[in-house]
């Protein structure tokens, strides 16, 4: 049975970090890539960033771009999402993902239909 588990996120003041992390177990992890999305109240889910299955690639929303870091460590089965200079509206919901497989080691998806299996979340809020 797959599973990913979110966890690090919570309450934090507009300029502060946080570090999310998502355990992945039950499938290849390194056959897949991954990816951060968001869902902010009465909003729609959206991506945040994504990361090739190697790492080789990253790609990220413009909203964040700058802000966010993803990475990954397969030998861990852990994907990361550092966030910095947090703003009131990234507040959201965040969800980790899982695309794959993927047989070519620099490509991901944006798109969220992509993404075969998903956390349950981890609540992001940003007071200003």
């Amino acid at each position: 049975q797959v599973q990913l588990a979110e966890s690090g996120g919570g309450l934090v003041q507009a300029g502060g970090a946080l570090r999310l992390s998502c355990l992945a177990s039950g499938l290849p992890f390194s056959q897949y890539a991954m990816g951060w999305f968001r869902q902010a109240p009465g909003k729609e889910r959206e991506f945040v960033a994504a990361i090739s299955r190697n790492a080789y690639t990253e790609k990220y929303a413009d909203s964040v771009k700058g802000r966010f870091t993803i990475s990954r460590e397969n030998a861990k089965n852990t994907v990361t999402l550092q966030m910095n200079s947090l703003k009131p509206e990234d507040t959201a919901v965040y969800f980790c993902a899982a695309d794959g497989p993927r047989y070519t080691y620099t490509s991901y998806s944006l798109l969220l239909n992509d993404y075969k299996y998903w956390g349950q979340g981890t609540q992001v809020t940003v007071s200003s």
